[in-house]
């Protein structure tokens, strides 16, 4: 017969291997890698808090500078997802912009910086456009000063001279953002009125051309309409037709 100990002893011999799987520790989680600040006006690429290029950004660069070396395209978009939900609005954008062979070079949550990193490498290569239409900034109004971003803004636009000389540059005032369009919840519109008044000052009646639309997008009551911006930044249906319609007069004029 077992002693009460030794059964105690082989009951806890069993129950060893069991709590030791249970109570072991979970393996440390991998810190952040610390990127340094990006400049607004400096080239960069869109990383991910693991340290890596954002994959959805690498590989919307890659199908933009196949597009590019095909060489077809006579009017090219800008911009970030802004400019990128037009493909969401095909109707629009073929009844609007069709006639000109035209692509969208949007890529969502872009930067000035980023914008400007793609530009430099590959995405206005073998592309002859006749013009280009810009709209970039709301992203950076967060993080930036109204002159950095004007400065980004402007070094994309030296860079599409540069690249595309033949090109003829429609400069579009970033978009109103948020709820107020005006007052203490509109203080990224009050950062991007600065944007928008120097880089009005790029305009030289020749290559590049300002045009501030912002105004074309219904107000009530003081506030943006959610019937053409849902969520106060992004633009729904009508809210494209009414970009379209805006731009499509000088637009004629520079692509002929």
């Amino acid at each position: 017969m077992k002693t009460p100990l030794l059964v105690a002893f082989a009951v806890l011999s069993l129950t060893l291997p069991v709590l030791s799987q249970t109570t072991a520790p979970a393996p440390p989680a991998k810190p952040a890698v610390a990127l340094p600040p990006q400049k607004a006006w400096v080239a960069a690429q869109k990383f991910g808090p693991d340290g890596k290029v954002n994959p959805g950004f690498a590989a919307a660069h890659e199908k933009f500078v196949a597009q590019a070396k095909e060489g077809k395209a006579r009017l090219v978009f800008l911009g970030d997802s802004i400019t990128a939900g037009w493909g969401s609005k095909a109707a629009i954008w073929e009844k609007a912009f069709g006639k000109y062979d035209p692509v969208n070079f949007g890529i969502g949550g872009d930067r000035t910086q980023h914008v400007l990193w793609r530009i430099e490498n590959g995405e206005l290569e073998v592309i002859k456009p006749q013009a280009v239409v810009l709209m970039i900034g709301t992203n950076n109004s967060g993080t930036d000063s109204a002159e950095d971003i004007a400065k980004g803004i402007t070094a994309i636009v030296n860079t599409i001279k540069t690249k595309q000389p033949q090109a003829k540059i429609l400069l579009l005032a970033v978009f109103p953002r948020g709820e107020k369009p005006t007052g203490k919840m509109g203080a990224a519109n009050e950062k991007l009125k600065q944007v928008n008044a120097t880089i009005a000052k790029l305009d030289d009646g020749k290559t590049v051309h300002f045009l501030d639309i912002g105004g074309k997008f219904p107000v009530v009551d003081g506030n943006l309409s959610a019937e053409a911006m849902p969520d106060f930044l992004h633009l729904s249906e009508s809210g494209y037709q009414i970009w379209a319609d805006a731009i499509s007069g000088k637009l004629a004029e520079l692509m002929k």
